[in-house]
Formats: structure tokens, C-alpha cells, sequence
């Protein structure tokens, strides 16, 4: 790989984008970007402008020699670049709403990347994805396509699928899980190995390594509590511990949607009344910080970006950028086809595991704990689901869409499901084209 190092960041006006920057400023001697391109669409300029102009000032006063270009060609920005971040919100934070109240007129959980709403999500996201890959191919072929955007397990798996591109996917979860045991156990997060599997937002640690001293069944039997392993958009209700003993694994803060279901509905219901969804306070949140990052005499990450959640994203970016540039060989957490690693589950399917990570990108590690009944149950159920799913994003299938939702945990019944995509469809026509062509009748 070049020296002189080219990023480009598709949905570079995301309020994401200073923790990335203060990412790659803080890792600049082990990776030397040379260009960094941040493009958006157009609805998405004056944001870009707003945060460009903080990154800007981010990179003068840490004095690196990073080239910074705003433009809304994204042929220009991919052209010739070794890795692509894709960090891109299709609908932005209205479609998000959307995505979060259609289940609940339906007394189904409304989440922006599991259940209904994650698929309304990935019907929008995934050809656009799949677009943006067809200029990776065409303008910069070499290019690894480091995909943030959610449903991250779901857009790889298409990717791979569909696209002849080098891909990624990575979410923040598993480096987040990491962190948090190391403060439970009151160590430096270097001290701490955990061996995940699954796929993405749906993830169990199997196994906590602290030291060199396997401490999972301590771990699993040190209830109560276990609050505060979770993420920042989800409620922290305590796992039952012969409940953690039964399940002889730890899972991540999305399994609340699964094995916390009634709790959770009634939280969201109540909160709908209250105040809205998440996506509405996650846009509050949004507004006060662009306003913020307007100051001019901001040229830092501001601490209220934690409020947005995504913490240690940047850190997870330039991690497996880095890992590649330099051929590390060290292992991370991240979506990778399955090609036999977990033999429940499909070949092509993506799956969320440790990795080998080096020039060639992310080999998966089989892993040293059986997966039984205990995750293979739901496991391959939502897989299923991920797998409808794609091909009803892919090609506009009714037929897909519906099993999908009718597949889901998290979708009462068939009848609920026809309902709730009828809805999908109706409010987000302007983005799911291939639903909609001459020849299709929904």
C-alpha cells in the first residue's frame, strides 16, 4: 500500500465526523493520511460545511499534514482511494422516526437496526450501498470499504453478496464490550480478551479472559447488576443471573430487545407518549451540537458529541485501517462472511467474530467455544430473517419483504407483519424505488 494515504468518508457530514478526525490526528505517525475526502449529498451540505469547517480547525491545530477536501462528487472522492468509510443515514433522522413508530402502532418494538425498524432501515440503506460499491469497482478497485452504516451485519452481508469490493463491517459494540469489562474488572482494556460470536447487534462474549485467567464463569455468577454493559441508546434493565448462568454466555445490549421484550415495549410506548422516540432526541441533540461545532473558536472534539452515543468509533476506524496499512495481524471483532466459521449459519452469511486483521483484510478466527441450542436458536432464526431481508432490499421483492418481517422475534404474527411493511412502504416510497417500478404491484 501507497505511503501517501487516501480516506474518503461517504456521509462525512455526520455529526459522527470530529470523533473520526480526532482519530486519525491522534494516529497520524502509524497512519499517514495524506488526503481526507468528506462527501455528502446535497440535502447533506450545509451540515458538511458546519463540521468540514470544524475538522479543519481540528487538523490545523494539531499541526498534521492531512489534506482535507469537502465536495459533493463522490466519483472524486472515491477515485484512487485506499479505504472508503461509509457512515450514511438514508432519510436522515426523520426516516428514522419513521422507522421507530411504525412498530409501535402495532405493539411491536420499534428499534432504528433490529426488528421492523432495522428492516425499514436496510430496504432504504443497502441499494445505496450497493450503488456506492459499484464506483469502489469502477474508480478505485483496490479500495477497502470500511461500512459503519447500520444494519452493519446486514449491508456486509449484501455487499459480499453482490459487490465485488473489499469489505468491512464495524461497529463500536464489541470495542465498547471490551472497555467495559476492563472497568468492571478494573484493569486496562489491553488486559482483557473476549471471544465473541454472532452477527451483528445480536452478539454473545462466550468467553472473558482477563490476565490470562479465564473469568467467565466468575463473571456470569457475580450478579446482581451487570448494569452499564450496554450501549447509550438502549435501556440498562439488569440481566437475571440464573438467567446468565443458563445462557453460560454474556449478550450484548441489543439481546434486551429479545430477552427483555415486555420491559422494553412498555418503556418505548411510554416514552412515545412522553417525548417521542429516540431519533426524536437523538435530532435535539444533533441541533445543539451543529450549533456548537460552528464556533469558530472550537478546534476539538466537543465532550457534548457523547451525548450522541458512537463512543470509541473513531478509535474502532483507524483501528482496522491501521491494522491493514501496517499488516498488524492483530485480532478485532468485526462483520466478515462466515465461510464455515460458524457451521449453524450460511457460508455467505455475515457474521460478527475476532479476526486476524492484516494486509489482505479480516480473516476469521474459529472459535475455541461450542455454539449449542442456547444462541444457535435465535441466532439462526434472525439470520434468516437478515437473509429475506437482503433480497427484498436487493430487488424489491414483496414477497421476501414480508416473510422477512413474518420471520422476525420482534413481529407479532403474518397478519401484523403485512401490516407494518404495508405502512414501511407507504412512508418511505420516495427511497425504495425498486418497490415501486412499472412492472411491480404491491
Amino acid at each position: 500500500m501507497k505511503s501517501g494515504l487516501k480516506v474518503a468518508v461517504i456521509g462525512g457530514g455526520s455529526s459522527y465526523t470530529p470523533e473520526l478526525i480526532e482519530g486519525c490526528i491522534e494516529r497520524y505517525e502509524e497512519f499517514p493520511i495524506q488526503d481526507l475526502y468528506l462527501v455528502d449529498i446535497k440535502e447533506g451540505q450545509g451540515k458538511l460545511e458546519i463540521v468540514g469547517n470544524l475538522a479543519r480547525r481540528m487538523i490545523e491545530k494539531a499541526g498534521v499534514p492531512i489534506n482535507l477536501e469537502l465536495t459533493l462528487n463522490r466519483e472524486e472522492a472515491i477515485t484512487n482511494a485506499d479505504f472508503v468509510i461509509t457512515q450514511l443515514r438514508v432519510g436522515m433522522l426523520d426516516a428514522r422516526s419513521r422507522d421507530e413508530r411504525i412498530p409501535l402502532r402495532y405493539q411491536c418494538i420499534g428499534q432504528e437496526t433490529t426488528g421492523a425498524g432495522g428492516f425499514a432501515k436496510a430496504l432504504r440503506t443497502i441499494p445505496v450501498i450497493l450503488d456506492i460499491c459499484k464506483d469502489i469497482e469502477k474508480f478505485s478497485p483496490d479500495a477497502f470499504l470500511i461500512n459503519f452504516t447500520n444494519p452493519a451485519g446486514m449491508v456486509t452481508e449484501a455487499v459480499n453478496k453482490y459487490a465485488n469490493v473489499k469489505t468491512i463491517g464495524l461497529c463500536n459494540l464489541p470495542i465498547n464490550t471490551r472497555k467495559q469489562f476492563a472497568a468492571f474488572f478494573d484493569v486496562d482494556a489491553s488486559e482483557v480478551e473476549i471471544e465473541m460470536a454472532g452477527i451483528n447487534h445480536l452478539n454473545w462474549t462466550t468467553k472473558i479472559m482477563v490476565r490470562n485467567k479465564d473469568v467467565t464463569q466468575s463473571f456470569l455468577d457475580e450478579i446482581p447488576g451487570k448494569q452499564g454493559f450496554t450501549m447509550k441508546n438502549i435501556p440498562d434493565i439488569e440481566w437475571d443471573r440464573d438467567f446468565l448462568l443458563s445462557l453460560g454466555s454474556f449478550p450484548c445490549g441489543y439481546h434486551r430487545y429479545y430477552y427483555k421484550k415486555d420491559e422494553i415495549l412498555q418503556q418505548q410506548i411510554q416514552q412515545l407518549k412522553d417525548e417521542g422516540t429516540r431519533a426524536d432526541e437523538v435530532k435535539k441533540v444533533e441541533v445543539a451540537l451543529f450549533e456548537r461545532y460552528k464556533d469558530p473558536n472550537l478546534s476539538i472534539k466537543p465532550p457534548e458529541l457523547a451525548q450522541r452515543g458512537g463512543a470509541y468509533y473513531s478509535e474502532a476506524a483507524v483501528n482496522i485501517m491501521s491494522s491493514i496499512y501496517n499488516n498488524k495481524k492483530d485480532i478485532q471483532t468485526v462483520n466478515v462472511q462466515n465461510n464455515g466459521i460458524l457451521a449453524c449459519l450460511p457460508s455467505t452469511a455475515s457474521i460478527e467474530v475476532n479476526c486476524v486483521i492484516d494486509q489482505q483484510g479480516a480473516r476469521p478466527i474459529q472459535l475455541s467455544t461450542e455454539i449449542d441450542a442456547r444462541i444457535r436458536g435465535l441466532l439462526q432464526v434472525v439470520k434468516a430473517y437478515e437473509e429475506l431481508a437482503i433480497e427484498a432490499a436487493v430487488h424489491g421483492d414483496y414477497s421476501s419483504a414480508l416473510m422477512a418481517l413474518t420471520t422476525h422475534p420482534l413481529v407479532k404474527s403474518a397478519s401484523v407483519a403485512e401490516k407494518i411493511l404495508r405502512d414501511i412502504l407507504d412512508e418511505n416510497k420516495d427511497y425504495l424505488p425498486l418497490f415501486f417500478s412499472e412492472s411491480k404491484t404491491i
